[in-house]
């Protein structure tokens, strides 16, 4: 099915029609474009009860994510989980002693972003943070927790259904239930979602309790996030999980601030000056890999210019960092948009390959 820009009046199956802009106009007209994206944004947020754009001219401001949501009285914030109440910000969920998230074990090895360097699934950093000297932990299990809200609105979002999670704050789990299900036979936890952006408080604490219930054993606490949550909170994350030997993976959607936003809705601003800070603590670890990048390549939109862009900046903090490039989906707002292709895919590749040793084709399954 061919989409149509709105703007240039150009024809193709990739472009989305409910975005209705293509990528040459986004670069070259993004105010225009922008306006358009607002509105698919505003549709999504919509469907499930959530403010139509991100919350401005409020006199409650909440800090938590990059989207610095600035509430007016009875209004939630994007992610859900916050409201201004006479004049103050209320956390409905995702606090130190709640928070919106399910959780269940995977078998290892599992077909997480970095199975493919990660302790669990190669035995990197044996035997401090492996229990396998080579290949994956048989027998043991990953603590698989998705947190059901999110800080971003991607129009792509392969795990779209969280915002009935976040809408319905349910269900939910103390830190004391969610480390609980750690038992001996696990040994990593991995936070996902939505995303635990904005609930790391629930993360850092349930973190805290399992480590402290493991006696000494081989835990590792890991993350996978779009890495937009304060930087306060993700310097506390990434103490666990350099000395857990987890890792922490950043999903680096778009270069391009502008393609971010029309993509996501957000600002890339802080996944950008968090990422180059937890690039800063590699040498504290060597091995197994602690920082982990990975993009997802949308037909249309994310192409080898954003990719270059990305692997650029990803090896002036260090050429070392490991970076997946996993082919698409068509699900949520986007789901006219074909398969990544394997042109699309090889031309990304090249271009990361460029200027970093280390990258990875993912999801080879889906292409074209």
């Amino acid at each position: 099915m061919a989409g149509k820009c709105a703007i240039c009046g150009a024809k193709g199956k990739e472009i989305s029609a409910e975005l209705q802009v293509c990528l040459r106009c986004i670069r070259q007209k993004p105010e225009e474009a922008l306006a358009l994206a607002q509105e698919a944004h505003a549709t999504s947020r919509r469907r499930f009860g959530f403010p139509a754009k991100v919350p401005r001219g409020g006199k409650v401001k909440c800090t938590l994510c990059v989207n610095q949501c600035e509430l007016h009285e009875g209004e939630r914030s994007l992610c859900g989980l916050r409201i201004n109440r006479g004049g103050k910000l209320v956390h409905l969920s995702g606090t130190a002693r709640e928070a919106v998230v399910s959780a269940y074990h995977d078998a290892l090895p599992t077909n997480c972003v970095a199975a493919w360097i990660c302790a669990g699934c190669t035995g990197a950093g044996y035997p401090r943070y492996s229990h396998a000297e080579h290949g994956a932990e048989l027998g043991y299990k990953n603590l698989a927790v998705f947190y059901g809200a999110c800080t971003f609105d991607c129009l792509f979002c392969q795990n779209w259904e969280y915002r009935e999670n976040a809408r319905t704050l349910s269900p939910r789990m103390t830190p004391e239930q969610l480390a609980s299900l750690a038992d001996s036979r696990t040994s990593c936890i991995c936070y996902f979602g939505g995303d635990p952006s904005p609930q790391m408080a629930h993360t850092i604490k349930t973190s805290e309790l399992a480590l402290s219930q493991s006696e000494g054993e081989i835990l590792r606490i890991c993350y996978e996030t779009n890495g937009s949550m304060h930087p306060g909170a993700l310097r506390k994350a990434a103490k666990l999980s350099l000395e857990s030997g987890g890792c922490i993976k950043f999903d680096l959607k778009a270069w391009d601030d502008n393609l971010h936003l029309a993509l996501t809705g957000a600002s890339n601003r802080y996944t950008i000056e968090n990422f180059a800070y937890l690039a800063s603590l590699m040498e504290e670890r060597p091995s197994p890999a602690f920082l982990i990048a990975s993009t997802l390549l949308v037909p249309g939109y994310i192409d080898e210019v954003e990719v270059e862009a990305i692997a650029r900046f990803i090896a002036e903090l260090n050429s070392e960092i490991p970076y997946s490039l996993l082919a698409f989906y068509p699900t949520y707002m986007m789901r006219d948009l074909p398969t990544t292709s394997w042109k699309q895919a090889k031309a990304c590749l090249e271009a990361a390959r460029q200027h970093l040793r280390n990258v990875k084709l993912g999801n080879v399954h889906l292409l074209r």
